[in-house]
């Protein structure tokens, strides 16, 4: 139960779901991430990168060429299918089903009477300190960052 008197049950079970069934795809996410980061390295060994071009279309790019964008919108299915529920469409590795962002990839579906799924990959953060935000990769595997919400 969150503070707000929500029920994080369905997330939870969501979430556990899409640990069980698709580990192979958050291990290839975590591999596209390293390999996007590992182009920001500069001379004194840091891995970040100001430059917003350099995170989302190299990620998306990264993905397609791994085989993982397209298996995205399969997170979908099972997801809705933890919580008992049918997906009105078949979602596709596009918007408004898929987009990635510079945390990394998210996928959103509205659910009949179960509200909005939204399965966030997030494999970068922001800082937005400074002149302009920074991108950096996060010291967790995709695994541990998986983030389930229903709105």
């Amino acid at each position: 139960m969150t503070t707000d008197g929500r029920d994080t049950a369905p997330e939870a079970a969501v979430r556990e779901r899409l640990l069980a069934e698709h580990g192979p795809l958050f291990d290839a996410v975590d591999a596209v991430a390293d390999a996007v980061a590992d182009r920001w390295t500069d001379g004194e060994g840091r891995s970040s990168t100001a430059d917003r071009d350099a995170v989302v279309p190299a990620m998306r790019e990264a993905l397609a060429a791994a085989g993982a964008l397209e298996r995205l919108p399969g997170l979908l299915a099972t997801g809705a299918d933890a919580l008992g529920v049918g997906l009105p469409a078949s979602p596709v590795a596009a918007p408004p089903y898929l987009v990635v962002a510079t945390t990394g990839p998210v996928v959103r579906a509205t659910l009949p009477d179960a509200g909005r799924l939204v399965v966030t990959v997030r494999v970068f953060a922001v800082d937005r300190g400074g002149d302009g935000p920074v991108y950096r990769r996060i010291e967790r595997d995709a695994r541990e960052a998986l983030a389930v919400e229903l709105r």
